[in-house]
């Protein structure tokens, strides 16, 4: 893929529970996002702020950047993590979903590798997984 076509949104959230009491602050996520961004040379079309707990579907600042990546406004993610995305299976699924149909076309991450093949995929699929683990315990 070549840079002209890399357009991203950036995800951040942490949420008011307890689970997310290690996470780095919202400012802190987005600096090193932005900082991301720039070393990869990735156009940056909008970012999204959630305080919200990724343990229910439902998220609604989720849901929309989900709905404006369907409608082609971006094709990747940059995220602090995987589980800021998901910590539960529908979101996850979603996510693969959207790799999978080709909507989303990369996933970036300063702490995780992915990429949309399936060796790729499959790491995502098992960093969510932890995440919802997490969660349950």
């Amino acid at each position: 893929m070549n840079n002209h076509t890399r357009k991203f949104f950036i995800y951040t959230r942490k949420s008011t529970d307890t689970e997310d009491r290690q996470v780095r602050s919202i400012s802190d996520q987005l600096a090193e996002l932005k900082e991301l961004a720039v070393k990869e040379q990735i156009e940056v079309v909008d970012i999204f702020v959630e305080k919200q707990t990724a343990k229910a579907p439902g998220r609604p600042v989720f849901n929309e950047m989900l709905l404006r990546i369907e409608q082609g406004e971006a094709n990747g993610i940059l995220a602090w993590h995987p589980d800021r995305l998901a910590r539960n299976s529908v979101d996850g699924g979603k996510v693969i979903y959207l790799l999978d149909t080709e909507k989303l076309a990369e996933l970036k991450f300063p702490t995780f590798w992915c990429d949309p093949t399936p060796q790729g995929k499959f790491m995502l699929s098992i960093a969510f997984s932890q995440s919802k683990y997490y969660v349950d315990n």
